[in-house]
């Protein structure tokens, strides 16, 4: 059996009543964070060392076993022997640690091993010191067999210092670790509350950085600049990703009743803002489920969303038409040249999902401002006439012709923590 081996003993900076555990990054207590990371390793046991139950180890008991792990909570060295059978799969997460999913999971999975870094870097932000030259990078591996050892140990020893002191005499092989995770956020030991408001910062920027092909269209990158700027104020404030779906929602029914009413750039302006909306609540649906198992329903409506969005916006187009009734012109014209230039959006980023100018057409924030300026300051069926003539034939240059944008770049590469955002 894996068993991860969890601490909350450590106070968070000079006052002794709190407790690094329990330092909230993204709106969930680190410890949380750690217990996600452990069951996205396979663990089907944690044991946390803490002096005292409390409400939040319940809360985060039941979180454990929803997940399929058994969860215990022990108070010294020795009542953690009966927990670790020789035969298990041990892995121990230091107090106060915060690792990104994938960067742990590399490390971690080669083997037996005591991470380290270089004791120059690591022992002024928090790491413990191992020898001369390497300090604990606050995360190992190794088999049940070397925790025996903890029996024969006082009860007032630190639990994961003595694991460690264990593992070293066992002959676990040490292995660094790049500098580089430091450097960047994705790997950092947090002792207080202002550590955790820094790391917090990087801990999102590195989740809702652009996953897709190439750069970000202006939509998504405000999207994501929204969410870097007051996604931690969310998070704390307990708004989960699916009220913030909510808001999109009702933005996107307020824009078709407003173009329903005749202030039809006012519509798509809305309609507009619903995508973006719709954007932000999907980032911080990754967030949660990048780190912390949270279930993906909020992101599974994304597809059906977007196409309301996209009816929405033939059809205030249709209605602002000015094409006139005459009994010459069919029934539903007026929402033929806006269902071809919407579709035809829809069928070149499914043909060209490479190019920069495609990925631009499923920006709905910016298609939707573009057809609210038409509707003010243009010949409204004349530029959307325009605009599905320029959208085809364009298509058809680059499909004939070869690249005459230039491409975005390689495939989508996969998400920072694959096992977490599949295992739903």
């Amino acid at each position: 059996m894996r068993v991860a081996v969890l601490s909350l003993i450590e106070a968070a900076g000079n006052d002794p009543g709190s407790l690094r555990g329990y330092l909230p990054i993204g709106g969930r207590s680190l410890l949380r964070h750690q217990i996600g990371l452990a069951l996205s390793l396979g663990v089907r046991r944690i044991v946390v060392m803490a002096e005292a139950i409390s409400g939040e180890l319940v809360t985060l008991q039941h979180f454990a076993e929803a997940g399929g792990a058994q969860f215990h909570v022990v108070a010294t060295p020795r009542a953690l022997v009966p927990l670790l059978a020789p035969e298990d799969d041990v892995i121990v997460l230091g107090d106060g640690l915060l690792a990104m999913p994938d960067a742990m999971r590399e490390l971690i999975e080669v083997g037996p091993v005591i991470l380290t870094l270089p004791v120059e870097t690591a022992l002024p932000l928090g790491f413990e010191r191992i020898d001369i030259n390497h300090a604990f990078a606050a995360a190992m591996r190794f088999p049940g067999r070397i925790a025996a050892g903890l029996a024969d140990l006082p009860p007032e020893w630190n639990a994961q210092s003595a694991l460690l002191r264990l593992a070293i005499q066992g002959r676990i092989a040490l292995r660094n670790i790049p500098t580089s995770l430091l450097d960047d956020g994705r790997w950092s030991i947090l002792r207080n509350e202002d550590e955790a408001h820094l790391a917090e910062r990087r801990w999102l920027r590195l989740h809702t950085r652009f996953a897709g092909s190439g750069v970000a269209t202006p939509g998504e990158q405000l999207a994501i600049t929204v969410v870097n700027r007051f996604g931690p104020a969310i998070l704390h404030a307990g708004t989960r990703p699916a009220l913030v779906g909510l808001a999109a929602g009702a933005l996107g029914l307020l824009g078709g009743g407003v173009g329903w009413l005749g202030s039809f750039a006012v519509g798509f302006v809305l309609l507009g803002f619903a995508w973006l909306f719709e954007r932000m609540a999907s980032l911080l649906g990754q967030v949660e489920s990048d780190s912390l198992l949270a279930s993906g329903i909020a992101r599974r409506s994304v597809g059906a969303f977007q196409l309301l969005i996209d009816v929405g916006l033939v059809t205030l187009a249709g209605w602002r038409s000015e094409l006139p009734d005459m009994p010459s012109i069919p029934p539903g014209a007026n929402f033929f040249a806006p269902l071809l230039l919407i579709g035809g959006a829809r069928l070149v980023a499914l043909v060209l999902p490479n190019h920069v100018w495609a990925r631009w057409l499923s920006d709905r924030s910016v298609l939707a401002a573009l057809l609210a300026f038409a509707t003010v300051f243009l010949p409204f069926d004349a530029a959307v006439a325009l605009a599905v003539v320029a959208l085809f034939g364009t298509c058809l240059l680059t499909l004939q012709f070869g690249t005459i944008l230039p491409e975005t770049g390689p495939s989508t590469p996969p998400a920072p923590n694959q096992q977490l955002t599949t295992r739903q």
